[in-house]
């Protein structure tokens, strides 16, 4: 179980590698059509989303350094990955907590953490 958490963890960093794209990269052109803004809209959130990009970036640096640390020092790769995936699936649940609209975007932000969560669970507990 836990290389299924690795491989979960590993694609939720890589999603949040994208939201990072998405919202300090592209905010102008991708990132306004992902996240259905108007031009109006965009020009006043851009410092936001360009801001909130890094702070995805970040999760996403930590847990690929949890997983890569796996090997060495499992302790501290394990508690890399849970803070990293932790902290993207409780975002993903101040996302829908915040807006039942933005289901589609936390589900896409916070189902592989939750999976790779699980599986850490279950692979302690065996």
């Amino acid at each position: 179980m836990l290389t299924v958490a690795c491989v979960f963890a590993g694609l939720a960093a890589l999603v949040h590698v994208y939201i990072f794209w998405l919202e300090a990269l592209a905010f102008d052109t991708a990132g306004r059509k992902a996240f259905q803004l108007s031009a109006d809209d965009a020009v006043v959130m851009k410092p936001w989303a360009f801001n909130q990009g890094f702070y995805n970036l970040f999760l996403a640096i930590g847990t690929a350094v949890g997983i890569a640390v796996m090997g060495s020092n499992r302790d501290a790769g394990v508690a890399l990955v849970i803070f990293g995936t932790g902290s993207m699936m409780t975002a993903a649940v101040v996302l829908i907590s915040s807006s039942r609209e933005q289901l589609r975007g936390a589900l896409a932000q916070g189902t592989f953490p939750a999976i790779a969560l699980l599986s850490l669970a279950i692979w302690a507990w065996t």
